[in-house]
Parts: C-alpha cells; structure tokens; sequence
C-alpha cells in the first residue's frame, strides 16, 4: 500500500486487510495506486493522466495496458468496452498488464514486493500474485510474503522459492528481545521467569506484555536494572495476548480509548479525514488522543498531516479492540462510519461499495446493505473476478431473508438472484443444480413481482440451465420467451428469443425449426446494434451462434454445401468482432460440421485452431469439444484406438455438462471407432450409455445414427443378427424422415440396400437408394453422396 523508489531499488509494500469480519481488499489495486503515485482524492481524469505518464516513464506500450489498468482503477471511461472480449478474456488481460509493468519497471531498477498477511487475500489478488510469481525468474524482482499457516500456497516446487518459517523464540532470543526492549541487559531473574512463562517466546506476546507491565507500573527500574514493583501473587497478571492487549487498552486515557474503538470498527487501517468525521471532536483534541496512540505504538501513523492514515500495529490489537465493544456499540460505530462514507467520500462509494455494506450489515440495517453488497457483485463481475461477485452478492441474499416480504424487497431480491447467476454459471458450470436453483428462484420472483426488465434475463438464464439438463423444459421456455418479445415489440429481445430456440430445436432434432428460427435471427441481427449481447446472453455473439446452428440444420436437412458457406459466414463474421469466445464457437462448429460431411483433414485443422484459441483464452468446454473431433479425425485416419482415448477424454467428467446434449451423437461417433478396431461389444456398450442419455435429457439428436449403428455393430459381432440388423436400419430411416433429416436417411438407406444386396434383393436396395440419392441437388462431391453414387452403380 506505499511504494518507495530510490537510486537503487523500487519498493512496493501491500497489506492484505481484513474489515474484521473477512472482507478483504483487492491487494493489487490498492498497490498498484500507490505506485503511480494515485491519491485517495484523485478524479478519473487525474488517475489516468498519472498512470498514463507512469507507463510512459518505464516505457510500456499504452495502448495494449492503459484500458486494463484504469478498469482495474474502476475509472468509468476506461476504453475498455470498446474491445470486445469475454470476461475471461479482460481478466487474462488485466493480469497481463500488472505483470508487464512489474517486469518493465525491474529493468530500470530492481522491484522488491513485499505483501503482508496472505491469508486474508482475496481471490482475484491471489490470480494476480501467481501470474507475477510465474514469470519473475531472471528478472529483477524480489517477492516477500507473509501468511499464517493456514494459507496454502500453490509456488513450493519453484526453484527460486525459499520460506522461512517464523518459530517461536527460544529462551535466549526471547531475553535478547526483552533487553532491547527494556534498553538494557540488567533483568531481576524473577521478572525473566514470568516474561518467559507468560509470554512463550512469540515476538508479539513479548513486546505487548513488557508494554502492559510498564503501562499498570508492574516493574521498575532501579540502578539501571528492572525488577518487578510488586509481589507477583498479589498481582493479576494478563496472561493471554488478548488480555495483555486489553489491559493496555483500559490503561489509556478515556478519549485516546474510545478513539482507537472506533478505529477498531472502521478497520485495520483508517484515514485522518474519515476518523475526524466519526468521532467528532475537535481537531486539536482528535490530535492529542491519536498523539497519545502513537507514543504507545498501538497505531503507526503513515503519510503527512493532514492527508495521513493510521493502521493497528497488528490485526490482533484491532480485533481485541473490536470485540471489548458492546454488540449495540459497535452497531452504533458502524453506522455513523457508512453515514460518513456514503456523504463524504464519493469515490469509496463507487470503487469499494462492498465497504458500505459490512459497515451497514454489521449495524443491523440490512435495507441499506443490499444495494451495495448488489453494486459490489457488479464490479467484481466487471472485473472479472467470479469469486468475488458470489461473495458479494450472496451476502446481499442472505440479508434480504431478514426483511419481511414486500414488491420492493422481492424486486430487490430478483436483481440480486439475476446478477448471481452470470458468475455462478461461469464458475460451476451453466447446468450446475445451484445455477438451476438461482434461476427458478428468479422466475419464481418475476412471477411475484409482475411486469419487470428482470423477467426476460431471469428467463434466458432458466433457459440456458434447462438446455442442458431437460430439453422438453428448454424448449418451454423458449417458446415462453419467444412469446413475450411478440408483444414487447424489441428486436434485440426478440433475436434473443430465436436464439433459445434455433438453439434447443437443434439438440431435440427439430432440424426444420432450427433452419427457420437461424434464419429469422439472421434478420433481425445487427452487428453494431447487438454486439453487446455477446456479454449479456450467453457469452458469444448471436449473429455467428445463428449461423452455425443454420449451417448444422442445412447438413442435417440434406444440403451439405449451403452448409458449408453458413458456417464459413460465422468464422468470417467471428473474426470481424474480434470477440474471441464467438470465434471458439465458430471454430467448434465448423469442426463438427466438417465431421459430419466425413472431411478428417478439414475437421481437424478447424478444431486445432478452435483449441489454440482455447488454450490462450481459457476456454475449457470448447477444448474438450474440439478434441473429440480431433479424436474422431484420428479413428478414421487409422488410429481408432488414439481416437477413442481422445474421444473420451474430450467427454470427461469435468466437460460432461457443457457439451451434455451432444453426448449421445459423441458417443455413436465412439462406437463407430469401436468398431473400426474390430471391438463390436464396447460400442454396443457406448450406443446403449448414448441411448439412455438421450432418454433423460430428451434429445433425438443422434437417435438415428445409434439405431442404423447398432445394426452395423450386430452384424459384426455375428452374421446371424440379419433381422435384427434390419429391424435397426428401419429404426433408423422412421426416425430420419421424421427430422427431415436427409443427410441421415441416406446413411440408413445405405446400411440397409448392402444388407438387401447380401440377400439378393438387389432390386429393392436398388429403387430405396435410388428414392433418396435423387432428391440431393448438392453435396455431390462429399463423401456420403460419392459412397451412394459407387453403391447404386453396384446394385444397377
């Protein structure tokens, strides 16, 4: 929290604070102001100028850091809504530019960072730490940490990492320390034995009891030796470090006490301006009492008058002192200190509401908690910092349980269920049960509340968790939401609407209904006018999400190369944006669609690509999807049994719930492979795990392909299973024509005219194969059609 330069070497200090009750700052923020010299009155146009000139100094581009920078200083025009990115994406960036400046600046002199009490650290600080910590060897930096031995750290293994662990003093150094202290080595032997016995070596415990036994006149010094002044048995001697603490507290003079209490409740650290607000007294008097607190060493003083700050010498002196108050005390504390915040210090309100909010909940008034625990879960949404936000915001919900129901708190509480679920999604996952929880709380909400901007946001998000848990209910939802955009008369809400549905439609093999919900959303969509819903809904771009689900349903529907140009579109129009979630996407599904027209080569560059992106971004659920049709490419490249390992890891456990409703359609691919390998028993195996997650979550995605499958695989595993084999391949063709699906169908009608062939009704194969291969008026040149056309040359 200060920084030091000299000629030789660039110091930066930061204090992990804990408001008493676990609510910590953002480490670097606070260190980072100080480095660029940004003081607490300080306005935007002051803070970007400061840093603006601070990057110039140690020479770092200023484009690629000062957006990051100033949104991690929460100035309002930052520039960085501008750049379109995911919010992991900001968050790899931001981290990326403290790094750099860390770095940069080392080599104009070396850089010690030196952070205190980690295990108050709040997640985002720690992503910052670790991403510094990596990239320091060879540079000039020296990183100094202290923590409790609770925090667990993750940089042990690093070669350049030495800890030293702070034991207890021994005897020897315990008296070393108490003849510093005392300012001479002259102790009576009976005083050592009680500072020995009461203190046990812990360098704190030592200094506060010496200060505790001068303060109640416990020793004295004659001759320049110090002896006790009293019999110890007559004496009652504070024997934990709480009680030496508060006995030197109730020593002070009535004012300095009740000065350092309310410190105590506004923090570890507090400022002159904020203090003199509080208490009320009068400059001189407040100057004479924090005088008094200085000389006993309870507070540190840094800064200068009157723009100084006074921090608690250690958080265990704060906490005793917090806790010696009253419960209707502290309460009263606490709220004359958010009053003061809230009129007097603007920019607390704005960068740190989650400040206002502990001191309201710890006074007991909720109401006026919720809208800031509400503002804070924004920022650190903003901020990218998911932990953070859940934090925050549930606070916010477990305090509104305490206000009786009314449309105001019910209003107040849908908003802070519809923020929750942005985060929640982004860390557990958007199928995750409590995700689900959060979201039909919300609905459960804008059903009470009536008409509300909350409903549509509440639906899309029950939306998104139903798409991957139960298809039928998505698809509810959807035609719910599709409903109320008609009467909204909002092209964005309802380009939105056609987004649920092209999208569920899809995954429940309505191929026709994808097509025209795609094409609608291709009209209404507006690249300037809705590239803000990449953020909003979903995290990816509407525009390039609707022509890929059209290109998939083109395939589907029999026309390969229309196809083809739809998703070719959606890379084009990804890459235009500059929005690298949507181009993932985009990749993704121009994998697949490459897959489908059975094209290894092209499939598997388009998912490289998708997973190099990935990998840069983060982007964990499209690397596990590019990899299974990387895995696929490989099974009929020859390496079926390389294929399936990686088939299978793409579907692993942690991935399982973002890609659920193309498991059935992954897991026919898989036993396709099984058979490849001449392993007809583990694909059967597969196609039965495919058949029963179809049923549960309610897809008829790859039904067709897991029927006409299971006959080819019956048929492997013996020549006898003719008729069961049939009765697949008929399977397979009901369903194919009931999707519309002619892609498909003309697989099937492959797979059965060979098993008529074998059987010498060449005829009937002949006219089946013929029925279908005619209805195609493109494609001729991808595999299946080349396969038909090779195939009823034989049976002519």
């Amino acid at each position: 929290r200060k920084a030091v330069t000299s000629e030789d070497v660039i110091f930066l200090e930061g204090k992990c604070l804990s408001y008493s009750r676990g609510v910590a700052y953002h480490l670097h923020i606070d260190t980072l102001k100080a480095n660029f010299d940004i003081s607490e009155g300080d306005g935007d146009s002051e803070i970007k100028e400061k840093v603006k000139r601070g990057l110039k100094i140690i020479g770092v581009d200023e484009a690629s850091t000062l957006p990051y920078l100033l949104e991690l200083f929460s100035v309002k025009e930052s520039g960085i809504d501008k750049i379109p990115m995911s919010p992991e994406a900001k968050k790899d960036r931001i981290m990326e530019a403290v790094k750099r400046i860390t770095l940069k600046g080392s080599e104009i002199r070396p850089v010690i960072l030196a952070y205190e009490d980690l295990h108050w650290m709040d997640k985002s600080s720690e992503d910052v730490l670790k991403h510094v910590l990596e990239s320091i060897p060879g540079a000039r930096v020296l990183m100094i940490f202290t923590y409790r031995p609770e925090f667990v750290h993750t940089w042990g293994g690093k070669s350049y990492h030495s800890q030293v662990n702070l034991n207890r003093l021994s005897n020897r150094e315990s008296l070393s320390m108490v003849s510093y202290l005392l300012s001479t080595e002259e102790i009576d032997r009976e005083l050592e034995e009680l500072i020995l016995e009461k203190t046990e070596g812990v360098p704190f415990f030592i200094e506060e009891f010496i200060k505790s036994l001068q303060d109640l006149k416990i020793i004295e010094r004659k001759d320049k030796k110090y002896y006790l002044a009293k019999d110890i048995k007559d004496l009652t001697i504070p024997s934990a470090i709480q009680d030496v603490i508060m006995a030197r507290v109730d020593s002070l003079p009535e004012g300095a006490k009740s000065v350092l209490q309310t410190g105590s409740v506004a923090g570890r650290e507090f400022s002159h301006d904020l203090i003199e607000r509080v208490v009320g007294l009068s400059e001189t008097e407040l100057l004479s009492h924090l005088s008094v607190l200085k000389d006993s060493e309870l507070l540190y003083e840094r800064g200068i008058y009157p723009q100084s700050t006074y921090i608690f010498k250690h958080a265990l002196i704060q906490d005793a002192t917090y806790q010696s108050l009253l419960k209707k005390t502290r309460q009263k504390y606490h709220r004359k200190i958010a009053q003061v915040l809230e009129k007097y210090f603007a920019d607390t309100m704005e960068t740190q509401p989650e400040l206002l909010a502990h001191h309201y909940t710890e006074a007991g008034l909720a109401e006026q908690a919720i809208p800031y625990w509400q503002r804070a879960g924004e920022i650190a949404i903003r901020r990218s910092a998911e932990m953070e936000a859940i934090n925050h915001l549930t606070k916010g919900l477990n305090l509104i349980e305490s206000i009786p129901e009314t449309p105001e708190r019910n209003q107040q509480e849908l908003k802070l269920q519809v923020t929750l679920g942005v985060p929640l999604a982004a860390t557990r996952g958007f199928g995750a049960p409590e995700v689900g929880r959060v979201w039909d709380r919300a609905r459960e909400l804008c059903q009470k509340v009536g008409e509300s901007p909350q409903l549509f946001p509440s639906l899309f998000g029950t939306w998104l968790y139903y798409n991957l848990t139960d298809l039928k209910k998505a698809q509810e939802i959807g035609q719910q939401l599709h409903l109320l955009t008609q009467g909204a008369q909002d092209p964005a809400l309802n380009l939105q609407a056609h987004h649920t549905l092209w999208t569920t439609s899809f995954f429940l093999g309505n191929f026709v209904e994808t097509r025209e919900h795609a094409e609608q959303g291709m009209i209404i969509y507006d690249p300037q006018q809705h590239r803000s819903h990449a953020f909003v809904y979903g995290g990816h771009d509407p525009g390039v999400c609707c022509r890929t689900f059209g290109s998939m349903a083109m395939w589907f529907l029999g026309y390969p190369d229309q196809a083809l140009d739809r998703v070719n579109e959606a890379v084009n129009l990804a890459q235009d944006l500059s929005h690298p979630p949507s181009l993932a996407v985009a990749l993704v599904w121009a994998a697949w669609l490459h897959q489908c027209r059975r094209e290894p080569q092209a499939s598997q560059e388009r998912a490289e690509a998708a997973i190099a992106l990935s990998t840069e971004h983060g982007f964990a659920h499209f690397l596990g999807q590019a990899n299974i049709v990387i895995g696929w490419a490989l099974a009929v490249q020859g390496k079926a049994d390389e294929g399936v390992a990686q088939m299978r890891q793409g579907m692993s456990a942690s991935l399982a719930a973002v890609i659920r409703p193309m498991s059935p359609f992954i897991l026919a691919l898989i036993a396709e492979a099984y058979g490849r390998i001449g392993n007809a028993d583990e694909g059967m195996n597969s196609l039965a795990e495919a058949m029963a997650l179809a049923d549960k979550i309610g897809t008829s995605l790859g039904i067709a392909e897991i029927h006409r499958l299971k006959g080819e695989l019956l048929l492997k595993l013996s020549p006898e299973n003719l008729m069961d084999a049939e009765t697949c391949y008929n399977h397979a063709l009901d369903v194919t024509r009931r999707q519309e699906s002619k892609s498909l169908e003309l697989r099937a009608a492959m797979s059965l005219s060979r098993l008529w062939q074998q059987q010498g009704k060449k005829r009937e194969a002949h006219q089946l194969l013929t029925d279908i291969y005619g209805w195609f008026t493109e494609g001729f040149d991808t595999a299946d059609l080349k396969e038909a056309k090779v195939l009823l040359e034989e049976l002519a």
